[in-house]
């Protein structure tokens, strides 16, 4: 390939391995937050062990995701010099606000959340995690700006060979993020609960002793997948009325249409599993029903798979564009040679694929490992320990009181 190939080819594969990593952050941030507040409410303990457990999976694939998306901004500079000379005004104005605001608040309250157990109250401790899941939402919002510009450039007009934003609001009412936002938020929100409850199912073929612990864990993941699986199915359809007004032509493009179908099938396998698992669960029979856990294990990298697919739906047919009407691909890549180009995609992708072996092999052995024994949990408020102790003997005997 040439330079622009590869160019494209590096992005494509780094920005994959990248949307893994937060696709999962998402689903389980929610699941975390949801599992936390049923214990602050007055839940039983096993609820602050969930939390515990399955929040430890989560920083651990938040902070691994943190690389990721740190190297592959180092693109834009690299192979992109065409777009940030071009485009540069409006398409890094969201991805700005998504550093500096989104970013930087939810990994604060992440630390914050992280280090404040046992720590701060648990209403504040609380409070924390639900900040972490909205800023982290937030940052995906303007993600999806940035790529819904390159979509279709709303909010932007072209003066002296340079795109410049004119109308902010407009940018982030892009038609491309009508379904797009919400059909890639309940995609995350599957993803957390397969991959809960696939965890979940594992531990049950092998005959776990922490029998609640998983029952209540897979409930909590088969619910959330029963819930969030029609409405990605349902505004995946509606994305195809808005692709046809702004990229007519692109859903009859031969390359779309396996992606395409593939993810629609996933999608309706995930939600029948879904919905046989919570009939199970009320049913008080999912341990038996082992051709069902098995399923539920093999389902776990389904989403990721869906969502690949529905990356490649969403960038193929806008060729020869890159900012679609205004900005070719082969005008926006970088003057440099393409063995330079290939040189730091094999370097891009051995970073890449070593950060999520890493993280799948640290993921797997903590799940596999299960919860934390039961700890006695602290308590709410402060209490005054007296203790008294004698000492000495017969007529020297003193008292002695510890506080």
């Amino acid at each position: 390939m040439d330079a622009t190939g590869l160019a494209r080819t590096q992005f494509a594969l780094t920005t994959s391995f990248h949307f893994l990593f937060v696709l999962l952050t998402l689903g389980l941030v929610t699941v975390v937050a949801i599992m936390q507040t049923r214990h602050a409410l007055g839940g039983k303990p096993e609820l602050r062990r969930m939390t515990r457990f399955w929040g430890k999976l989560y920083v651990i694939n938040y902070a691994l995701g943190i690389a990721t998306g740190i190297v592959m901004e180092f693109q834009f500079g690299l192979n992109w010099t065409g777009l940030s000379a071009v485009a540069g005004d409006v398409f890094g104005a969201p991805l700005a606000i998504e550093t500096l605001v989104a970013f930087f608040l939810e990994s604060t309250f992440l630390g914050l959340w992280i280090f404040g157990w046992d720590r701060l109250g648990k209403w504040v401790h609380l409070a924390l995690i639900w900040l972490v899941t909205l800023t982290a939402y937030a940052s995906a919002y303007f993600i999806m700006v940035a790529n819904s510009f390159l979509q279709n450039p709303a909010g932007a007009t072209a003066r002296g060979g340079t795109l410049e934003l004119d109308d902010f609001g407009a940018l982030l009412a892009n038609p491309a993020l009508r379904s797009a936002l919400p059909h890639l938020i309940t995609g995350a929100l599957l993803t957390g609960g397969v991959f809960v409850t696939g965890v979940s199912a594992y531990h049950f073929l092998k005959r776990t002793t922490e029998v609640e612990f998983f029952r209540r864990s897979m409930r909590v993941g088969v619910v959330l997948s029963l819930i969030s699986s029609p409405f990605v199915i349902s505004q995946g359809f509606a994305q195809f009325g808005e692709i046809r007004g702004y990229q007519p032509g692109k859903l009859e493009d031969p390359a779309v249409g396996a992606p395409l179908d593939l993810m629609i099938m996933i999608g309706f396998v995930l939600f029948i599993t879904a919905a046989l698992g919570a009939v199970l669960l009320y049913r008080n029979l999912v341990t038996r029903a082992r051709p069902l856990l098995y399923l539920m294990v093999l389902g776990i990298p389904l989403p990721f798979i869906a969502a690949i697919c529905g990356w490649l739906v969403r960038e193929i047919g806008r060729q020869p564009w890159l900012v679609n009407g205004y900005l070719r691909t082969s005008d926006a890549v970088a003057g440099i040679p393409a063995g330079q180009v290939l040189a730091s995609m094999l370097v891009f992708v051995v970073l890449f694929a070593g950060l999520a072996v890493a993280d799948w092999v640290l993921m797997a052995r903590i799940a596999r490992r299960g919860p934390e024994t039961t700890a006695p949990e602290p308590d709410d408020e402060p209490r005054l320990v007296v203790l008294t102790m004698e000492v000495g003997y017969g007529a020297t005997r003193d008292r002695m009181i510890l506080v």
